[in-house]
């Protein structure tokens, strides 16, 4: 009776596990040999109940077997299946890793510099040694004098010496590289290096351009409303103003270094500058960035534009004011507003030149560019020391 009761167990047992398989012809063709088998067993007699049964277990091993065949080659197939997926997959992210590695392989730049002689050069070497060494030795000097001096805690010598300070930052982002590559016969520059020049130029420029718009609001408040300059321009307010102008050059730096450091470099790799600036180094993508330079350029000059209509309009309403006073108030007021607009026009003359109404002169740039990253940052501290009453006063009494 053995025989008769374990057959329909395991028949049970197998269409239990076919019916949870994908549904398979071959799979469901198996099932009615193990029927017919069974309904055999049960008609065979007692004289042939050993021949019987031992065919019905070879046909239910042999069952048993070509299932086992069949869910192997299910799995063998979706193992070649999941093997296939995977293959294309990881081809897929080669493609992409190679197309990556194919767009940005410029680690460095090469500068031309400003000229090819090396007589010249060596010239050259001197002249802009000699300067940076006095516009450092200057601006640190205006900036220890009026933190010295106690007559010269007030506003205008407090944004005097933040001035001096941003002039100091300004002229070492690209002098001491353009110094040391007159010495080199190449001229490089690693990526990442060129990028912090780009960043740290706008981040002091832009800085240095609210910084002047603050000075001509303090000289209209002293000139324009004598009687209120000690509650309006007291200490808070010159802490806000000069955190202001570090915060709008921070602002105007990271949103310029954000469009370009995303930029593919694939090609050339050529700068004909001393220093990395956006609109040479925009040129070297590889992709059009027409629409890019106009946004750029419109940042620049949109922060040049509204800092220098300030200043004109400051500037103008107070030397109409100075046509009503006395000849001796007036002749000490406009000294300094003459010292404040000479450097905004020196410093605002090359920016307006180099952003907003580039002129694609080589030569031309050139100049702009050394005068705005090296000269301006000098002159600044001259002008004051020998313009202004109080600075002159002060150095004598520490001598």
């Amino acid at each position: 009776m053995l025989s008769l009761v374990t057959p329909p167990n395991h028949a049970w047992a197998l269409l239990w596990a076919q019916s949870s398989l994908p549904q398979r012809e071959s799979s469901i063709s198996l099932l009615e040999p193990l029927e017919t088998v069974i309904t055999k067993n049960r008609h065979v007699g007692s004289q042939a109940s050993q021949e019987g049964h031992c065919e019905a277990f070879r046909n239910i091993k042999g069952f048993f077997s070509k299932v086992h065949l069949g869910t192997s080659g299910l799995s063998t197939s979706s193992k070649r299946v999941t093997s296939t997926q995977s293959y294309s997959s990881i081809k897929l992210e080669e493609t992409e890793l190679n197309g990556r590695s194919n767009q940005s392989v410029v680690s460095e730049f090469i500068f031309l510099g400003l000229c090819d002689s090396w007589e010249l050069q060596a010239f050259l070497l001197v002249i802009f040694s000699s300067l940076y060494l006095i516009t450092i030795l200057g601006n640190v000097f205006i900036v220890l004098l009026i933190t010295a001096d106690l007559h010269l805690h007030c506003p205008m010598y407090f944004l005097l010496a933040n001035l001096s300070f941003i002039d100091l930052c300004l002229s070492s982002v690209t002098t001491p590289k353009m110094i040391t590559d007159f010495l080199k016969a190449n001229k490089t520059i690693s990526f990442g290096s060129c990028m912090c020049q780009i960043f740290f130029g706008h981040f002091f420029g832009g800085g240095e351009m609210v910084l002047l718009v603050s000075m001509a609001y303090d000289r209209y408040v002293a000139i324009c409303k004598p009687l209120h300059y000690a509650s309006i321009m007291n200490t808070q307010m010159c802490i806000w103003l000069v955190m202001t102008s570090w915060i709008i050059g921070f602002v105007h730096s990271i949103s310029q270094i954000a469009i370009i450091i995303q930029l593919p470099f694939c090609g050339p790799r050529e700068l004909d500058s001393f220093f990395c600036d956006i609109p040479l180094v925009i040129k070297l993508a590889c992709m059009n960035t027409y629409v890019l330079e106009m946004l750029i350029n419109a940042d620049s000059g949109v922060l040049a534009t509204i800092c220098f209509i300030l200043l004109l309009i400051s500037y103008s309403y107070i030397l109409l004011t100075l046509c009503h006073q006395s000849k001796d108030g007036a002749s000490k007021a406009l000294s300094t507003c003459t010292a404040h607009i000479t450097v905004v026009v020196l410093f605002f003359g090359p920016c307006i030149f180099i952003y907003l109404f580039p002129l694609s002169i080589t030569w031309v740039d050139k100049f702009l560019a050394v005068f705005y990253a090296a000269i301006t940052p000098l002159l600044n501290p001259v002008i004051y020391t020998l313009r202004n009453k109080e600075i002159k006063i002060a150095i004598k009494r520490l001598c």
